[in-house]
């Protein structure tokens, strides 16, 4: 289901309560990992030029997060040794209720897109735990390929990542 009443805008401290309200749904818990804890007035507040943290908004309700980050300039190298003129994506529906409608199918195609409107990204990654089966399905329903296992932190996760062609002939 495409949708095209859903907008990503910048993430501002007005979103705070609804961004820790999110945090504490049993199907956000379930696919962010046991280090995933968010201080979102810190994270809100900071300018950094490799991260974007997004409000996805359903005709003006907000319904989910994007976070698009530079994995080479991120600060604590979470991704580890990469190359330049990639980007990592972390996207959640905030409630269970908009779960299964589509919406983070076209949250998705929208963060895409905004990642190579730099024309220099070649390719975006993403992390799912191994154990999220439902959002490795997702993504390799949009064009995701399996790139290793790997452990990041204590949780063991899958890399996947999508090209700028892929995401050119899928939507572009």
């Amino acid at each position: 289901m495409e949708n095209d009443s859903i907008k990503l805008r910048l993430a501002t401290v007005q979103d705070i309560p609804v961004l820790e309200h999110w945090d504490k749904q049993e199907h956000v818990i379930a696919a962010g990992g046991d280090d995933d804890v968010w201080d979102w007035p810190e994270e809100v507040s900071r300018d950094v030029f490799w991260q974007e943290l997004l409000i996805a908004e359903l005709e003006g309700r907000p319904i989910g997060m994007v976070q698009i980050i530079d994995p080479y300039h991120e600060e604590s190298h979470y991704w580890g040794a990469c190359p330049e003129n990639l980007r990592a994506i972390d996207i959640w529906i905030g409630e269970a209720k908009d779960l299964g409608k589509g919406y983070g199918s076209e949250m998705m195609k929208l963060a895409l897109l905004r990642c190579i409107e730099d024309e220099k990204v070649t390719a975006v990654l993403i992390d799912p735990l191994e154990s999220n089966t439902d959002a490795i399905r997702f993504y390799e329903r949009l064009g995701f390929e399996f790139v290793e296992n790997r452990q990041f932190e204590d949780d063991d996760c899958c890399v996947y990542q999508i090209t700028r062609q892929r995401i050119i002939a899928n939507w572009g």
